[in-house]
């Protein structure tokens, strides 16, 4: 279900959950700025203008960067290093999305956890 308080566009946020739904092992975090995360490390978020970033295995990223035809993702200034904007199209398919989420799902579980204060992560 939607969190209300995400102040981009609706039918960006459903299709970004219909893609996090879509690999059960994945909690959606974040009301306000929704994203992914596995073991501390964030793999995937929505911006406010409901552009989706993807942090794609290195191994891949190239790949995916042609074959879609994006490039890296730029946020407060800074680009975020492994990150690749997806496309529009691309987000509304989630058919043709979910191998890539999934892959980097589990290419993320392969990076040590980040230490957290509670000692908790997901």
């Amino acid at each position: 279900m939607a969190k209300q308080s995400y102040p981009g566009p609706v039918d960006a946020l459903a299709a970004y959950e219909a893609v996090v739904a879509g690999n059960p092992e994945v909690p959606r975090k974040g009301a306000k700025n929704p994203y992914t995360a596995r073991n501390g490390n964030m793999f995937s978020f929505l911006t406010a203008d409901g552009t989706m970033a993807l942090r794609i295995p290195p191994d891949r990223h190239d790949e995916f960067a042609a074959l879609y035809d994006t490039g890296p993702v730029e946020q407060y200034g800074a680009t975020m290093r492994g990150y690749l904007s997806i496309p529009d199209e691309l987000l509304r398919d989630t058919a043709a999305l979910q191998p890539w989420f999934d892959a980097t799902y589990d290419w993320i579980g392969t990076l040590p956890p980040k230490a957290t204060r509670s000692g908790a992560r997901t």
